[in-house]
């Protein structure tokens, strides 16, 4: 058979090269699947624990100024994260108002670290 200068197609080498480079492209987007579910994951497990520390600093406001008293506790979100809670009272000099810091921690179970976020507001008599 004789090849014809006018026909028209790929070679296999051709083929070949366009699949490596796919394949390359769809590896590095896998990877970066894996980032951006992690990513989400924290985010979520941040607003969380925001959610709570707010939860708590509108309990505190809410409450009789005398019963403001420094504590701790636990709280076990909807993804089933175990958040430590712990908030401290500091009267300022006048006696008639004072700051409240709630402190939440976490262990992230897929990174495997500890996080820490303090949520701050002033509470007055």
């Amino acid at each position: 058979m004789k090849a014809s200068k006018s026909s028209k197609g790929f070679s296999l080498i051709e083929v070949v090269i366009a699949l490596f480079i796919l394949a390359i492209s769809l590896l590095a987007l896998a990877g970066l699947m894996v980032t951006t579910t992690r990513n989400n994951s924290f985010g979520g497990h941040m607003t969380e624990a925001a959610t709570f520390a707010q939860d708590k600093l509108e309990q505190l406001r809410a409450a009789p100024w005398t019963s403001i008293i420094a504590g701790a506790d636990t709280a076990v979100g909807a993804t089933g994260i175990s958040y430590a809670r712990s908030w401290t009272v500091t009267p300022n000099g006048t006696g008639d108002q004072a700051w409240i810091t709630v402190t939440m921690s976490w262990t992230d179970p897929t990174a495997r670290s500890t996080h820490t976020i303090n949520v701050r507001s002033v509470v007055s008599q």
